[in-house]
């Protein structure tokens, strides 16, 4: 995977009290191409169900989905890929597991951890916190000046995520960002999908 279909990376995240496949529907019909199923404390079983309905509709629409944290419900699923945390399955197991076809993106949060992703045979990276705030409620975010590190460091794709609101995106996209993932701003907006749409138009750099 080379680039990433969009500057917009959508969060399938339960935090603003939204069903996930509901919220999926919602964010694919506004025009989003890659999203990511993000359910951090729901039963493997409720998982797996949530993301074998999310790859159907993401099928449909010709869009990408990476499922966060298990290898295992991604194939279960036959979604697109995996998102792999620093704490999750060594990349190379990972891989073992999903084969070469499958897309697997690793959080970094250094330039040695990007650069060993890169090594290893990651599709793209996700770095961050990028500010303070967002869903974890970070103290400081990492900054535009560590993202202008990773993107001197690394060739494929970066997704910054943490705290990243729909103003802050063309500042992270213009700083070496391939992509801007976004959770809190997108679930909590009145309108979901008009929040979207607006994204998606954001020229990008």
């Amino acid at each position: 995977m080379t680039r990433l279909p969009s500057h917009f990376y959508a969060m399938i995240d339960p935090a603003g009290g939204h069903e996930p496949v509901s919220l999926a529907e919602t964010i694919l019909a506004a025009g989003v191409r890659i999203m990511q199923l993000r359910l951090k404390d729901a039963p493997g079983r409720d998982f797996l169900a949530a993301a074998r309905a999310i790859a159907g509709l993401c099928r449909r629409r010709g869009a990408i989905l990476i499922v966060n944290d298990r290898v295992d419900i991604a194939m279960l699923a036959d979604a697109h890929g995996a998102h792999l945390g620093q704490q999750d399955l060594p990349l190379e197991a990972a891989r073992r597991i999903a084969g070469p076809d499958k897309i697997i993106g690793i959080s970094t949060h250094t330039v040695e951890q990007a650069r060993a992703a890169e090594n290893g045979g990651a599709d793209y990276v996700g770095f961050g916190p990028m500010y303070s705030g967002g869903l974890k409620n970070i103290a400081a975010g990492m900054g535009l000046d560590n993202l202008r590190a990773i993107r001197a460091a690394v060739r494929i794709p970066i997704v910054a995520i943490g705290g990243i609101t729909e103003a802050r995106v063309p500042e992270t996209l213009a700083a070496g960002a391939d992509a801007a993932a976004i959770i809190t701003d997108v679930v909590n907006a009145p309108d979901i999908g008009a929040k979207v749409r607006s994204i998606l138009a954001l020229a990008r750099p």
